[in-house]
């Protein structure tokens, strides 16, 4: 385990050449980070527009910069000339998410870190930004609205009866509160309106089906709002 630390650890010399070893390490080590990297990125996406090319994506970048950075070595002829065939390409697609370039970058400068042989930069620098992106993305940092949705469906009046409603939102929500409550035609029955934030919104079918096996409730309405879109 020590000796692998020390490979980590060391720096290359100036001017040395890559070896097979150093080639080989750099690819694999490059190849697992991209794979963390496109995981995190899968894991903690939001929205409509994920792409399966794009998390593919991430990974070989990863490898591609890394042999970029493999080629250059100490040689700045060698850069400019790969600056000047880079210029060639032109890249037209454009991301429809901040948070998709982010991880653009993530994966150049991971792949910037392997091909310089910087490994532990590489390896520490890989784990603490995927865990901020996991702990941001389920703390759902950020979200200006602390309730996700509304709740709404008819039921009579009555004290039992608004026991057995609350006991149902304990179960599945984190916060409800109540918006309105109004008398809706001549057999009794009120409509009730709620704002809710869900403990998790798989179960939301759940929640409607615990709602409707209250006696009396019927018409039961959850509408979930996008978590992207502050409203």
């Amino acid at each position: 385990m020590d000796a692998f630390v020390q490979v980590l650890e060391r720096s290359p010399r100036p001017g040395a050449g890559n070896s097979l070893e150093t080639l080989v390490l750099c690819l694999l080590l490059s190849l697992v980070l991209g794979q963390v990297i496109a995981w995190t990125y899968s894991m903690t996406h939001s929205g409509l527009s994920y792409s399966r090319t794009f998390t593919q994506s991430l990974v070989v970048l990863t490898l591609i910069v890394n042999l970029v950075m493999l080629v250059i070595g100490d040689n700045i002829i060698t850069a400019f000339g790969l600056i000047g065939a880079l210029a060639i390409i032109r890249f037209r697609n454009v991301l429809k998410d901040t948070r998709d370039t982010v991880f653009v970058f993530l994966s150049l400068v991971i792949g910037m870190a392997v091909g310089s042989q910087k490994y532990m930069t590489a390896i520490v620098g890989t784990a603490v930004t995927a865990l901020v992106l996991i702990y941001l993305h389920f703390t759902a940092f950020g979200t200006l609205g602390r309730f996700d949705g509304h709740l709404s469906f008819l039921a009579p009046w009555s004290p039992r009866g608004e026991e057995e409603h609350l006991d149902v939102l304990r179960r599945f929500c984190r916060l409800w509160k109540r918006v309105s409550l109004r008398h809706v035609g001549s057999d009794g029955d009120s409509e009730y309106v709620f704002q809710v934030r869900m403990r998790d919104a798989d179960h939301s079918q759940e929640l409607l089906d615990a709602l409707l096996g209250v006696p009396g409730v019927r018409d039961v309405s959850l509408v979930l709002r996008d978590e992207l879109a502050e409203v």
